[in-house]
């Protein structure tokens, strides 16, 4: 499957960026990460993203094809990742395949026992690029 196209905030690639200046860039999630950025075909101001995007601390919707389970997920900075909340480190496979993602689109998401899953976006619940709540 190829990947679909992602829109990015020039804040939150500069400060993802910072986050990947300081791991050791060898770590399986900081190489996804790294990948991620580097395909991003648009890059907007914090203020002219479009609110159905997922930007860093957005809240998402979004459901597994093959079991029809919903997941509500927040794309956080690791130090924030708490998996009883739903809160989804930017460097877990899943989190660094959500960046970016428009309603309507899909990701495969690495499972474990080498399974992949089909997720689909169908929300972004809150989108702090869109309000104007920057939380690093």
């Amino acid at each position: 499957m190829t990947a679909p196209s992602i829109t990015l905030t020039r804040l939150d690639v500069q400060r993802l960026e910072r986050l990947i200046d300081s791991l050791d860039e060898t770590l399986p999630g900081v190489i996804a990460l790294q990948t991620e950025l580097d395909r991003a075909d648009t890059l907007v101001g914090h203020d002219e993203v479009p609110a159905d995007v997922v930007t860093m601390n957005s809240r998402v919707h979004c459901r597994e094809e093959g079991s029809g389970k919903d997941y509500h997920l927040t794309l956080v900075y690791p130090k924030d990742a708490n998996a009883d909340e739903g809160k989804v480190s930017i460097l877990a496979p899943v989190g660094s395949a959500l960046l970016g993602l428009k309603v309507g689109q899909h990701i495969d998401w690495p499972a474990p026992g080498g399974k992949t899953l089909k997720l689909t976006l169908l929300e972004v619940e809150s989108q702090p690029a869109n309000g104007g709540a920057f939380p690093e």
